[in-house]
């Protein structure tokens, strides 16, 4: 499969829907692992023309290349060691799991699980963003990758993007403890369209947005504002329960081996009157514990008699790596182990527990064999254990036990919902549940299996997607978003096949950033000088006939004109545009006209109450400060201590959302708010027309320097300089390696090879 394919529904989730089996020759097969997500989706992936799935292959290290399995094609993200520690293990499953489960266990905080997280889920906003047609569709899934939305957004403005959330989202008291908050609800609010299990959860994520962000919510209608003059836009949350492919369960329910199986298991365990089932990842949300204390307590009273009933708790394997995993599989098989030994008759288990995965053929067997299932979670999303056990009883016959504190209770009316938190609650409706005459189960089964037939995870999906189709409008497609990616270099001798080209055009413009191309990035911006290899360059080319040259630089023209120390004959642009200087004599200064300065009186009160907000900003966080321009106040962050470069760049863009008639561009440790509505490519497209240039070469390291690179045409020549995901074509290291280009330029335009 090439690596490079687009398509036009991209699915991103924390694990890709298949496992990796090293066969006997070395060789390994993906086989489609077990869980609700993937149970959910794959029938959603394989009824979609052009669908991909981007999410984590399962070990730790680099990621294998894209690949197709069961049909799907697969695009893995690497996390190495300290990512499944402190994204997976530590923020999402230590910190986020806990907390958005009514912190049944305490959540733990810890910064660097945070900085991890961010890290993770900007490499599958990367990946997603990659592999996506223009004008498509991206569905993220899970509080794994919370941040993704907003992180395509800014680089794929022109597709939709939709979240879905399958855990609960905690109350508004219970959320505001989350260090980092703000950035979580903006991350979310990335998407177009953000999904929950129940109307609770859509309400709860509704009032945090509110209560924290102070944004403004119309019913189910957030409205965002935009950073700087940016439009605001809508974003709707909403309530989809998630179900299953019961078209699936039911072929397999039909399968005479698994119906044999399903006698087989009975039989197994001694042909019991009735059977209790419990299925479970082991997680302390499942409520596993107060189950067996139930259930323990029906024994010791002895309204149970183990010889005629038996329960089996299917406990599939969870996190065993965080501690209170660990702890938790110590307890229940602890319990597990003291009930058989009070109460289990010779040759046949009170409680039989299986601590292991089943797949779907054993699991319906089980399914099938069972009288009664008990769903007792304390807290969870959904559930799909209650909706599978409903899909696989087409006798009509079985007692379902299902907590409310599952989102499933929202639909499955008809079972028997129970408080787990109340032990004599529970144990009076396990005993309801043996007792439950056939017809009661009849009637009770024909109703929970309208609601799973009817709304199937076909269903689901539609009803999202519809609903993510007509929300809102993508933006337009616009220039190449990616040319190289990271640290990609094409080969030297293409740029330099290039640069040759470029050098025999007839009129040339070469234009450059200052800071970090001609100059090497230094904490003091004062102490900054330009490599004398680069400027002597530069001079020179400006004496050649047909050669304009530019510096197009960020900094206030004053400063730039001061440390470049450059000739008349140099056009120099400040403050991303909006500042030109004294042009050259063969420029036409009059195409260069519209782009100047307009500043009045307004608008320098409005850069003066900007900068008095960005120098509060910067107090609080040592280090930072704060420069005012003529057109533009900025926050430098360089030399902010430990995280407050991060933190003060935050501060800044939430300040910046919602500023009218403000230009507000990050860069590197950088954000700059204009008050004049200019950038650097406004700024080279209008220096190359009065410079009448056949073609323009650009040099740039920057954010902001890819305003350029999105703008050049055919025959135009831009070079990043860095790393870093560019619009440029081509890529060199660093200054040294500029100063290279530009003397190779220089002798390729004199012919002095």
């Amino acid at each position: 499969m090439a690596s490079q394919e687009l398509h036009d529904l991209v699915v991103v989730a924390n694990r890709l829907p298949v496992d990796a089996k090293t066969l006997p020759d070395g060789a390994t097969e993906w086989v489609t692992s077990p869980g609700g997500l993937v149970t959910a989706m794959e029938s959603v992936m394989r009824n979609v023309d052009s669908a991909a799935w981007v999410g984590w292959a399962g070990s730790p290290g680099e990621a294998p290349e894209p690949f197709r399995a069961d049909g799907m094609d697969l695009y893995p993200v690497s996390l190495d060691a300290t990512d499944i520690e402190k994204y997976y293990e530590g923020f999402s499953n230590a910190t986020l799991w806990p907390l958005y489960h009514d912190v049944i266990v305490d959540p733990a905080y810890h910064r660097t699980w945070w900085d991890t997280y961010v890290g993770a889920n900007r490499r599958f906003a990367k990946a997603a963003a990659a592999v996506t047609a223009p004008g498509g569709t991206i569905w993220v899934h899970d509080y794994q990758l919370q941040l993704v939305p907003e992180m395509i957004r800014s680089e794929r403005p022109d597709v939709r993007i939709g979240f879905f959330n399958h855990i609960p989202f905690p109350p508004v008291e219970l959320f505001s403890q989350l260090p980092k908050r703000n950035q979580v609800l903006r991350g979310l609010l990335g998407a177009d369209l953000v999904g929950f299990q129940r109307e609770s959860d859509t309400l709860n994520f509704l009032a945090s947005v509110r209560h924290l962000l102070g944004y403004q919510v119309d019913q189910r209608t957030v409205t965002v504002p935009g950073i700087g003059a940016v439009e605001p836009r809508d974003v709707i949350a909403g309530t989809f329960p998630i179900s299953l492919d019961t078209q699936a369960v039911t072929e397999l329910t039909e399968d005479p081996e698994i119906k044999e199986r399903a006698r087989q298991l009975r039989h197994d365990l001694g042909d019991p009157e009735n059977v209790v089932l419990g299925v479970d990842r082991l997680d302390y949300t499942k409520g596993i514990r107060h189950r067996l204390k139930a259930w323990g307590e029906l024994l010791n009273d002895g309204s149970i008699d183990p010889r005629e009933t038996v329960l089996v708790q299917v406990a599939t394997p969870s996190r065993e790596r965080v501690d209170a995993y660990r702890q938790l599989r110590d307890e229940v098989e602890l319990t597990v182990g003291r009930i058989n030994g009070d109460h289990a008759p010779i040759g046949r288990p009170a409680i039989s527990y299986l601590h292991r995965s089943f797949n779907r053929r054993d699991m319906t067997a089980l399914y099938m064999a069972a009288d009664v299932v008990l769903v007792t979670a304390l807290r969870d999303g959904m559930n799909l254990v209650a909706k599978e056990y409903v899909a696989s009883r087409p006798d009509l016959r079985g007692v379902l036990v299902l907590s409310e504190f599952a989102g499933a209770a929202d639909e499955l009316r008809a079972a028997l919902l129970v408080n787990p938190h109340d032990i004599d609650e529970l144990k009076s409706a396990a005993l309801r549940a043996l007792s439950m005459p056939e017809e009661e189960q009849e009637e009770m089964m024909t109703s929970l299996r309208r609601q799973v037939l009817d709304h199937d995870v076909q269903s689901w999906a539609k009803h999202f997607l519809d609903e993510l189709e007509s929300v809102g409008e993508p933006a337009p497609p616009s220039a190449p978003i990616i040319r190289l990616s990271g640290d990609e270099i094409p080969d030297a001798a293409q740029l330099d096949a290039a640069l040759e080209a470029f050098a025999d055009t007839p009129r040339i413009l070469v234009a450059s950033d200052f800071d970090g191309v001609l100059a090497p990035i230094v904490a003091d911006r004062d102490a900054v000088q330009a490599n004398p290899r680069s400027i002597g360059a530069l001079r020179e080319l400006t004496e050649l006939s047909g050669v304009n040259v530019a510096l197009v630089s960020g900094r206030a023209l004053e400063d730039l004109q001061h440390h470049a120390g450059m000739p008349s004959s140099v056009a120099l642009v400040g403050s991303h545009g909006a500042e030109v200087g004294a042009l050259p004599s063969d420029l036409h200064a009059d195409v260069m006209d519209a782009g100047t300065m307009t500043m009045d009186e307004t608008r320098q009160n409005l850069r003066d109450s900007i900068a008095r907000r960005l120098q509060h900003i910067a107090d609080q966080h040592p280090g930072a400060e704060v420069e005012v321009k003529p057109a533009s106040a900025v926050l430098h962050t360089r030399n902010a201590k430990g995280r407050g470069a991060g933190n003060a760049t935050e501060a800044a863009l939430e300040f910046a959302r919602g500023l009218p008639d403000v230009t507000v561009t990050p860069g590197k440790e950088v954000v700059e708010f204009s008050v004049v509505d200019s950038h650097k490519g406004t700024a080279v497209r209008a220096l190359g027309r009065a410079a009448a240039a056949d073609a323009v070469l650009y040099l740039g390291d920057d954010v902001t320097d890819e305003n350029v690179f999105a703008i050049l045409e055919d025959g135009d020549l831009g070079v990043k300089v860095g790393d870093g995901d560019t619009a440029a074509a081509f890529r060199i290291g660093g200054t040294d390696a500029v100063a290279d280009l530009l003397e190779r330029l220089l002798e390729l335009r004199t012919g002095e090879e």
